[in-house]
């Protein structure tokens, strides 16, 4: 059974926006942001998206994993993408709603994601074993 991976959007000039603002935060607020984000690596492919309270659906396939570090609250915005889950933008949230900035931001994100991977040259599969023609 095969495992979906959580990973983290890179930006055309190879930024990571997502680790880098976890890796700003507490140490308790980044434990809790990466056990959320462990709930997600031990998903299979064939399993149906994490349940609320842990992630729910914020517009179409775009979800929000929910991470909880006392009263702050914490999102990240993830899309699949076959076997992974591509962590496209977290935000302090302290309103009653995703703001529509966030969602937006996390569209175009993917947008960026799916014409980089368009973009990026397949490698065939490797066929025999060592000294196979």
């Amino acid at each position: 059974m095969a495992r979906m991976r959580a990973v983290y959007y890179r930006t055309p000039g190879g930024s990571l926006p997502v680790r880098d603002l976890v890796a700003t935060l507490p140490p308790a607020a980044r434990a809790a942001i990466d056990l959320q984000i462990d709930r997600l690596n031990m998903l299979s492919t064939s399993d149906p998206p994490l349940p609320f309270p842990h992630s729910s659906q914020i517009d179409g396939e775009l979800r929000e994993l929910r991470c909880h570090f006392g009263r702050e609250l914490y999102r990240v915005l993830y899309h699949r993408s076959r076997n992974l889950f591509v962590l496209l933008h977290v935000f302090r949230k302290t309103t009653g709603r995703v703001p529509e900035e966030d969602i937006a931001l996390a569209w175009r994100r993917w947008q960026d994601f799916q014409e980089s991977m368009q973009r990026r040259p397949r490698v065939p599969p490797r066929r025999g074993g060592p000294g196979a023609p």
